[in-house]
């Protein structure tokens, strides 16, 4: 029995469109709420929709705190490639959300020390309400990687030649995708209150299905979600077709 409950849409688009609707949703409920953020090309749309919304029926985000699932170790907040950079220009510059609540790991200095601050800021506001979530080809969540304990806390994670090549075009050319990063540990992705993953494309089928077909195993990180009681996956007919005849919600 799948652990976790499937929404499954005609379209990426439909899925942002969705996503972000159940965000909005979950913002007016609890002006407070503690979002989980992440990145990728599979989150610009569902920026974009979410801007949209806020936008057009004043939703607020003035009372809301964010924590980033990971950055790049050694570059600056102000690298074209940098997550900070990317969640600036595509949500924080354009919604209400105070700049001195809208958290991702300070990767430019001594990573260690910025591991603990992190975990450490997570649990002075309270936890995250609600994560956001993609996944890799390989069954990554953040930059956890194959082999990742499903226990590990925020950490400095080696990168794998397959992330690295698929993060490539996310940088100038010439340049290459850092070999780590900090990223938020399993542990404590599952410590959030709820949880979206958000897939799309048929090449995410395969992990998708692995994620939740098999029994959880530390080659798959994603398969660690079974071990949540509130995970929905937002995903396009072409991502869920790894998943068989298994029930749509």
């Amino acid at each position: 029995m799948i652990k976790a409950q499937f929404q499954v849409f005609v379209s990426p688009e439909a899925v942002a469109e969705a996503v972000a609707a159940h965000i909005a949703e979950v913002v007016r409920a609890r002006p407070e709420t503690v979002l989980g953020l992440a990145t990728g090309k599979t989150f610009v749309p569902i920026y974009e929709a979410l801007v949209r919304v806020s936008v057009e029926t004043g939703l607020s985000f003035a009372e809301a705190s964010s924590f980033n699932l990971d950055e790049y170790v050694g570059l600056a907040p102000n690298h074209p490639a940098s997550f900070r950079r990317y969640m600036e220009e595509n949500f924080f510059r354009h919604v209400d959300l105070p700049a001195e609540r809208a958290l991702l790991p300070e990767a430019d200095g001594d990573a260690a020390a910025a591991c603990l601050a992190y975990e450490a800021a997570i649990v002075a506001r309270g936890g995250i309400d609600v994560q956001l979530l993609g996944i890799g080809r390989n069954g990554h969540i953040g930059f956890n990687e194959p082999g990742s304990a499903f226990d590990g806390r925020t950490q400095v994670a080696k990168l794998t030649p397959s992330t690295i090549a698929a993060n490539t075009s996310d940088f100038p050319p010439g340049e290459v995708p850092p070999p780590e990063a900090i990223t938020m540990g399993i542990g404590t992705i599952l410590e959030a209150r709820e949880i979206v993953l958000v897939a799309t494309g048929a090449g995410k089928a395969e992990a998708l299905a692995r994620a939740f077909l098999a029994p959880p195993d530390e080659t798959c990180p994603a398969s660690a979600l079974q071990r949540h009681g509130h995970v929905t996956v937002f995903c396009d007919e072409a991502a869920f077709a790894g998943m068989g005849h298994q029930a749509k919600a």
